[in-house]
């Protein structure tokens, strides 16, 4: 796949590579530290190189403590949807926040923010999950001048597969780099998150793909 090399047209969107999402966080993913090496040969092989970052206040309507009764990755309906509710996890400011301590975060141009409002949760890098409100990722990414994004990072299928789809939606070229995620597989989700993006046209590859 020697069309998938990173050029100055290329950025690439490292997601939601948390504490809180690594081994010890409290919505840890299988073997998520695992993708830290990954991610750095590609951020030091890539030009352009930015990274979204849950960012939720104490409290937030989708962590399950805020609805008594109810447990974490139980679903319930909020004016957007379906929502499912998660252990407090990434709270603003706090260890769990912050990046993993051996991901190569200073080579980051630009990190979005995403959670941070109350009321609406946020799996995307490119819009909130009430499909209206816009992070600020897609003007950014087009005032710069690129036309193809490359994701990975946590949880694969989860918010890197909404990321994945959002940056699609907003017409860019998108690549998947499916050895660059980790993924909590609830019910079986992995396979579908797959099949969901080779739909819309999201090429799946992997880092040997991508910088050899």
């Amino acid at each position: 796949m020697s069309g998938l090399r990173p050029d100055a047209q290329d950025v690439l969107i490292v997601v939601d590579v948390q504490n809180d999402f690594c081994p010890g966080g409290s919505l840890a993913v299988p073997d998520g530290d695992a993708v830290v090496p990954v991610i750095n040969r590609l951020i030091g092989r890539f030009p352009n190189v930015v990274a979204s970052q849950d960012w939720h206040p104490r409290r937030h309507s989708s962590f399950a403590s805020m609805h008594p009764g109810r447990e974490p990755f139980e679903s319930i309906d909020v004016a957007y949807g379906p929502q499912t509710l998660w252990p407090d996890h990434c709270v603003q400011g706090t260890h769990g926040a912050e990046f993993h301590p051996e991901l190569d975060s200073a080579d980051f141009e630009l990190i979005v923010r995403k959670g941070f409002r109350r009321e609406v949760d946020s799996y995307s890098a490119f819009v909130e999950n009430d499909q209206v409100t816009p992070t600020g990722l897609d003007g950014y990414l087009r005032a710069r001048g690129f036309t193809r994004t490359f994701l990975c990072g946590l949880a694969g299928d989860v918010c890197v597969l909404f990321s994945a789809l959002g940056a699609r939606a907003a017409g860019f070229d998108t690549v998947f780099i499916d050895d660059a995620c980790r993924d909590l597989d609830i019910d079986g989700f992995k396979a579908k998150s797959r099949a969901d993006m080779a739909a819309q046209g999201i090429t799946i590859a992997t880092s040997g793909d991508v910088i050899g």
